[in-house]
């Protein structure tokens, strides 16, 4: 899964097969497509999984429940810039042109961000029952995605620092 990952991150759609993938994990072609009959399959798979792990992961980095907010904004951030949204990104692009992908990239996308929403929402102790945090949550998140797309192209870590700070300030301000 890892190498699925890692293959259409850096190789992006056109470039990632099956046998490219196979080669990196170290497993035979063959022994790929048992387990994934189609290219979709395993990209799909592939992205769900690490999605799930890198979820995993967040809770576990506050497994106390709610923490201090400014280290929950970074760390949501964090998911938008790594190699897993390198990966997703890659397969919304293919997804946007092939039929056949886009229902099956949607329906992962939307299972995803209601569990990364969630997961926010928990770790920053938000109330969704008072007026404009759900919206708020949600802003950050779509904030952080639109940080990650900015950095796919340059390294924008000084301007993500300030802009995360400011985010930081503003669920500190909405939540309290």
């Amino acid at each position: 899964m890892e190498a699925a990952v890692s293959c259409l991150a850096e190789h992006g759609w056109a470039g990632s097969t099956v046998a490219v993938v196979a080669e990196r994990a170290g497993v035979s072609r063959g022994a790929a497509q048992h387990h994934f009959p189609t290219r979709e399959d395993l990209f799909t798979a592939a992205v769900e999984y690490v999605a799930e792990e890198r979820s995993t992961a967040l809770r576990d980095l506050f497994h106390a429940g709610p923490a201090a907010r400014p280290a929950v904004v970074e760390a949501l951030v964090d998911l938008y810039t790594g190699t897993l949204f390198r990966a997703a990104l890659q397969l919304w692009v293919a997804a946007s042109n092939e039929e056949q992908l886009r229902p099956r990239v949607t329906e992962l996308e939307a299972r995803v961000g209601r569990e990364t929403h969630r997961i926010a929402v928990e770790l920053l102790g938000a109330d969704e029952s008072e007026p404009g945090v759900r919206e708020t949550v949600q802003g950050l998140l779509d904030m952080a995605r639109g940080l990650g797309l900015a950095n796919v192209l340059t390294d924008d870590t000084a301007r993500r620092a300030r802009v995360v700070a400011q985010w930081s300030r503003i669920i500190d301000t909405t939540l309290a």
